[in-house]
């Protein structure tokens, strides 16, 4: 997604439903950028977990300035 490389992720809640994650990556120049979404927000099937985390992920990478978290 343009200077970044988003990465989603799902993994199996201890509920029985699934949980959404993300990584942002940017290499260049002096410098690197990582870090990693974790949500609290469960899901029915893994592909929701995944269109959440994809869609998140667009977001974040897509603003000028990200909110620090």
């Amino acid at each position: 997604m343009g200077k970044y490389v988003v990465s989603p992720s799902t993994h199996p809640a201890p509920n029985g439903r699934f949980g959404a994650s993300f990584s942002v990556q940017r290499s260049g120049g002096n410098g690197s950028y990582c870090r990693v979404f974790r949500f609290d927000k469960t899901f029915a099937t893994a592909e929701a977990a995944r269109i959440f985390a994809v869609t998140q992920g667009w977001l974040q990478s897509s603003m000028p300035k990200p909110p620090v978290c």
